[in-house]
């Protein structure tokens, strides 16, 4: 049994995006089973510890622990990882451990940019900004207080169509559509953005989703092979793919959100059914 790590970057905050919105992932890794009946993942999930600056109590010592993956949520300003939790997460991957980090709009998750091997496959609004600077305008147009990177895949609870890049990457397979691939995930009005930097050779795009507003396509999922240095990693582009309120509405959300909701989620099997094969291939990839 693998054992993974969901972790956001801030400490528990009720009116915020803390790890206890996340638990309908939760659920779906830890129900996972193989044809023995036997539980796939056991599932630890967690805030930052509440201790101002300090380092957090898990991640300074990741690299000693017993967990194979950590899933660490971006939904920071800054100040999210101290280099400490840096130093130690690049230890986790160098001795084999896997890496999903997922942030999103402007400078949310902007921590995520000192971590070694991927920190620059993240672009900033303040840090690091997409290298084409026709991409440095405000794409959703509809929430004027938050500017780019800011993708506008659709409302949050319904979902978007994405496109999967070829060769398919195992993360990108599914074993129910005609098509032998995942087609839907859920959408959001402000998407971050990312990019293989220069120069590295075991990373590549493996999923892009496009603006509903202006019809620019974004990169939605990237992933990084093993390097002979560092384990496995995926950069995910929003974590409002995971959280339970994007795939059902009526679980809330915190006060600050403002832009309409949709339905699409709920109503659509196929949606809820590839969103639930990217959680588990994503899993079972980074083990």
């Amino acid at each position: 049994m693998k054992k993974i790590l969901l972790q956001t970057t801030i400490p528990y905050i009720q009116d915020d995006w803390s790890i206890e919105r996340f638990s309908t992932l939760a659920e779906i890794l830890s129900d996972s089973s193989d044809n023995n009946g036997n539980r796939k993942f056991q599932v630890v999930s967690r805030n930052r510890d509440n201790h101002g600056n300090d380092d957090d109590s898990v991640l300074k010592r990741l690299d000693d622990s017993d967990f194979d993956q950590l899933w660490l949520f971006g939904v920071d300003v800054g100040g999210g990882i101290t280099p400490m939790e840096c130093e130690a997460i690049a230890r986790f991957r160098a001795r084999g451990g896997g890496l999903l980090t997922s942030r999103d709009h402007q400078d949310l998750g902007l921590s995520f940019y000192s971590l070694a091997g991927i920190g620059d496959a993240h672009h900033f609004h303040s840090r690091n900004p997409e290298p084409d600077p026709a991409r440095l305008v405000v794409d959703d147009t509809e929430t004027s207080s938050i500017s780019y990177p800011n993708y506008h895949s659709g409302k949050n609870g319904d979902y978007q169509h994405v496109t999967v890049m070829e060769p398919i990457h195992p993360v990108m397979r599914s074993n129910v559509n005609r098509s032998g691939r995942i087609e839907l995930l859920p959408s959001h009005p402000h998407e971050g953005a990312n990019s293989i930097p220069p120069g590295v050779k075991f990373g590549r795009v493996i999923v892009t989703g496009s603006s509903i507003l202006t019809g620019r396509a974004f990169n939605l999922a990237l992933a990084f092979e093993p390097d002979g240095e560092q384990g496995r990693a995926i950069v995910d582009s929003s974590f409002h793919h995971f959280l339970d309120f994007n795939l059902d509405p009526n679980k809330g959300c915190p006060s600050f959100v403002s832009e309409p909701i949709g339905t699409g989620m709920k109503n659509n099997a196929q949606a809820r059914a590839d969103t639930e094969t990217y959680f588990l291939n994503l899993a079972e990839w980074l083990s």
